[in-house]
């Protein structure tokens, strides 16, 4: 089964780290990266550069930035084949930002086709 690895962690939080962490942390990232489980993943910039949009009334609205309020922003994410969620959750926990106090949440990915269709307007 696709998993996501979702990591949620303080922005900035690699920098505060020494430079022996930090270089420990890339070694962590480079060897999941070689694990025959790992799909893929991207570092996402920061928050402050996200974008919303919402629809309401008919109307497409865009505002800057996450609409929650919180400590940890999504800062990236690993997407990993695994036989079951445990295998998910092994993986998961070699994330460095687990370790400085981050969180990343596992959740199945729908890997068939969705259909989209145009919604009709009136």
């Amino acid at each position: 089964m696709r998993y996501a690895l979702m990591i949620y962690a303080d922005p900035g939080y690699l920098e505060k780290l020494s430079d022996a962490e930090r270089e420990a942390a890339r070694a962590d990232y480079f060897a999941l990266a070689d694990d025959d489980r790992y799909v893929g993943a991207a570092q996402l910039q920061p928050a402050e550069t996200a974008t919303c949009v919402r629809v309401a009334g008919g109307r497409t609205l865009m505002t800057d930035g996450p609409f929650a309020d919180t400590k940890e922003v999504l800062g990236g994410f690993c997407l990993i084949e695994a036989a079951d969620l445990d295998e998910a959750a092994e993986l998961a926990a070699r994330i460095p930002a687990v370790r400085f106090g981050g969180t990343v949440e596992i959740r199945p990915v729908e890997i068939r086709p969705v259909e989209i269709r145009p919604v009709a307007r009136p």
